[in-house]
Order: structure tokens, then C-alpha cells, then sequence
């Protein structure tokens, strides 16, 4: 009788927590956004995981829908002045997108491996 594949752990869990998408132990980043070159606790080269501007793509449309619906919200019902909405908005504009630009890395990340992505290529 055959033992079971080890399951892997859910891509968006150990992707948004910034951990190895095999194992779920190890720590994916080396740094804020940097990936470690490979799992310390199983072993994993990382060197499949190429996010590039995905992540960021889509950070930029969330935090963008976020700032700017509850900016033209607070503009229509309080009308403040220009430079009280710099001091809210700008503060949070940064903080969402810094916030969320490394569990979206982490989540790109894992979900390249759980999905076995790789680069295109042509057929020969």
C-alpha cells in the first residue's frame, strides 16, 4: 500500500502570513520585500518566484478605490479644505499600500508554486 502525497499547505494562508508555500514553516522574505534565497526549514530554492508588478498593480486599485471613494465621500458631505485632505488621505494612501505589498507578494508567490507557474515559452 502506497503512503498519501504529503499535502501542501494553503497557498493563501502561508502567502499572505509571508511564509514557504511547501512547508508553511519558513520565512519567504529576507527583508521587507526581498525572498530569501531558499526555505530555511525545507529547503526550497525560490528562485521560481518571480511576482514582478502584479502584486503592486493590484494594490494600487484597492487602496486607490479605498482612498478615493471615502475621499469624495468625506468631500461631498464636509467639504474641508484642500490641505486637510492631504493630511488624511496622503497618510492613508501610504500606509495601504505598504501595508499590503508584502502579503500580496507572499500571496503571489505561493500561489505561482500551489499553481506550478512558469514563463512562457514558445514550442519548438
Amino acid at each position: 500500500m502506497t503512503s498519501p502525497e504529503p499535502t501542501s499547505p494553503s497557498p493563501y494562508s502561508t502567502g499572505l502570513a509571508g511564509r514557504c508555500p511547501r512547508c508553511g514553516e519558513g520565512a519567504l522574505f529576507d527583508g521587507f520585500l526581498k525572498l530569501k534565497p531558499r526555505c530555511n526549514a525545507c529547503g526550497l530554492d525560490y528562485s521560481f518566484a518571480d511576482s514582478a508588478d502584479g502584486p503592486a498593480v493590484f494594490i494600487m486599485l484597492i487602496a486607490g478605490f479605498i482612498v478615493l471613494g471615502a475621499a469624495l465621500y468625506v468631500e461631498i458631505a464636509y467639504e474641508p479644505p484642500i490641505w486637510l485632505h492631504l493630511m488624511m488621505w496622503l497618510p492613508l494612501a501610504i500606509a495601504l499600500c505598504l501595508g499590503l505589498l508584502r502579503p500580496m507578494k507572499g500571496l503571489a508567490v505561493a500561489l505561482q508554486y500551489a499553481h506550478k507557474a512558469e514563463e512562457g515559452r514558445r514550442r519548438p
